[in-house]
């Protein structure tokens, strides 16, 4: 799951361009057959290079470096798992539960960019940094996103062409063949001071900093970067040692930082970019190329998510009642509305299941008070209980005034607006809201330094749910950035992954929710509407999928010019 400032996982999650006769779009061929350029938009920037720590784990990121992809498979349009090829030559096996094994069964010409071979090594640096163990990084400098898989397995080895990763003695993971965490390459950190970071936790967390402050210069995916600045653009050109059964069909791809709807529309009309996946939906800017023949549009179901979350560090909100109070005062309904008229958009009541999910159960209005309701009486009956003094400014039991921030992506008109009206609706119960705008490209930062005390964001997530409520509400976890805890609520998420039968699983989730919900730690409000809009006349083979972090960048080796 990925945090996403303005769609996303984070979501949560998530096409292109140019062709040979036609000279224009996104610095597009010359006439008469010159090089295939493409520039692609991404909706906001990021700060950190290295995907699989707190901070880097943005969809945009994400995005950006998609081209050059490490992961070992992805869903498809059809939520369906497809491994990746590159890397390997058939699907995962599960080949024991006692303990957990699963084997891995490399392409035989597996490999990076630099012609580095891709094996086991690759596999034990991504363990070392994601454990949260001490023994294998310096935890001040690893900072996983999630320690859910790393700090269960007991060890990798490979033989032949088979990687073996088990797990230890009682964990179980009915997700367990969809492993796509992304891979950074041992053999770069061992080239770059660093060649002891299997056995040095010191040297292990030297080299996760320099992998977040350096940007790549290595694939296994269809596309290799070639220049970068951070925030801004990745450059690249196609990966000469990619062993993927596609090869890519781009001789130049950019993936470069446009905020905003409104700009992404803008440049694609003038030609400066070839196609963007939004972050924020505006169906007013889509209006504004629907009947352009050279612009396809496409709107689909994705698995973006907004929320709000808010800081058990905040003097006020480390207070069960004011939280419950915060979240039955918001109005989900009327947010919906007003970001998204006469657009169907469905409400958010689960933390880990949509409507659409065999598993969803409604927990929101199973609450007591129910959330996101916009109920102003129900909710001062739950501050006088715990003995506030409501009114038109609202008093904790000890006579202060309760005043909060509410951080939002800057320049997203959606969080924006949820943010003017999250700050009517609590005005209604007498807390003043100050609304302060996260600058573009630094929700890693604020999230990881807890900068808040509301903070709306996307996660982008994909059909799979197991990792989801340790990251979210694990209490050692980095992703729990509003540090929740509760006694019990760690052993319960532990069963989430104590079986391979995925309803039991899910029930497990469901009763972490249950857990969870009436401490209002997190409120969901709706799943976003994905689009994606790009040249046609440039570009083919762009297939729209809310299933997969990447969206539209899923398939990226398969884009070729129109």
């Amino acid at each position: 799951m990925r945090p996403a400032q303005a769609r996303a996982s984070a979501l949560a999650g998530a096409a292109v361009l140019a062709a040979a006769a036609l000279g224009a779009c996104g610095g597009g061929s010359e006439s008469g057959g010159g090089d295939t350029d493409v520039t692609w938009a991404v909706s906001s920037g990021w700060e950190s290079w290295n995907e699989n720590t707190a901070d880097g784990n943005t969809s945009y990121l994400h995005q950006a470096l998609s081209p050059a992809t490490t992961a070992l498979g992805d869903f498809n349009q059809d939520a369906e798992w497809v491994f990746n090829d590159a890397l390997l030559a058939k699907a995962p096996e599960l080949t024991g539960e006692s303990p957990m094994t699963v084997a891995y069964t490399l392409n035989e010409n597996a490999q990076w960019s630099d012609g580095d071979p891709f094996d086991v090594d690759d596999f034990i640096y991504l363990w070392h940094q994601m454990s949260g163990s001490a023994e294998h990084c310096d935890q001040t400098q690893c900072l996983p996103a999630s320690t859910d898989w790393g700090a269960n397995v007991a060890s990798i080895e490979q033989e032949g062409d088979v990687v073996t990763m088990t797990y230890v003695d009682g964990y179980l993971d009915p997700e367990w063949q969809y492993f796509q965490t992304p891979m950074y390459p041992a053999h770069i950190a061992e080239a770059n001071g660093f060649p002891d970071w299997a056995t040095d936790p010191a040297q292990m967390g030297g080299s996760a900093t320099w992998f977040t402050q350096n940007p790549p210069t290595w694939s296994t995916g269809p596309y290799t970067p070639t220049d970068a600045s951070a925030g801004e653009f990745v450059t690249f050109e196609p990966n000469e040692n990619y062993q993927g059964s596609t090869k890519p069909a781009l001789d130049k791809l950019t993936m470069k930082v446009v905020e905003g709807t409104e700009a992404i529309i803008t440049e694609l009309r003038q030609g400066s970019i070839d196609g963007a996946w939004p972050s924020e939906f505006s169906q007013e800017e889509l209006d504004k190329v629907a009947d352009d023949d050279a612009v396809t549009t496409e709107v689909y179901e994705g698995s973006i998510w907004l929320h709000i979350d808010t800081n058990m560090n905040n003097e006020f909100l480390a207070d069960q009642a004011l939280r419950q109070a915060v979240f039955t005062a918001i109005d989900n309904a009327d947010i919906i509305a007003k970001a998204y008229p006469d657009t169907e958009v469905m409400a958010r009541t689960n933390h880990f299941f949509n409507e659409q999910s065999d598993y969803f159960e409604d927990a929101l209005n199973a609450a007591d008070p129910p959330q996101g309701t916009g109920d102003e009486a129900a909710a001062n009956a739950v501050l006088e209980a715990a003995g506030y003094t409501t009114g038109d400014t609202l008093m904790t039991p000890g006579g202060d005034p309760v005043t909060l921030n509410f951080r939002y992506g800057e320049g997203d008109a959606t969080r924006t607006l949820a943010g003017e009206l999250v700050q009517s609706y609590l005005a209604e119960i007498g807390i003043d809201v100050t609304l302060e705008a996260i600058p573009d490209g630094q929700l890693g930062t604020v999230l990881s330094e807890a900068d808040f005390d509301l903070v709306i964001y996307g996660w982008s997530g994909t059909p799979a749910f197991t990792t989801a409520p340790q990251q979210y509400f694990g209490s050692d976890s980095s992703s729990n950035f509003g540090k929740y805890q509760l006694d019990g609520l760690d052993e319960a998420i532990a069963k989430v992954r104590s079986t391979t039968d995925i309803a039991e699983s899910a029930q497990f989730a469901n009763d972490v929710e249950a857990m969870v919900v009436p401490q209002a730690f997190t409120l969901p409000i709706f799943d976003e509407p994905q689009s994606v809009v790009y040249l046609n006349q440039n570009l083919d083979g762009i297939v729209p999928n809310g299933n997969s972090q990447a969206g539209p960048m899923w398939n990226i080796q398969e884009w070729k010019p129109a």
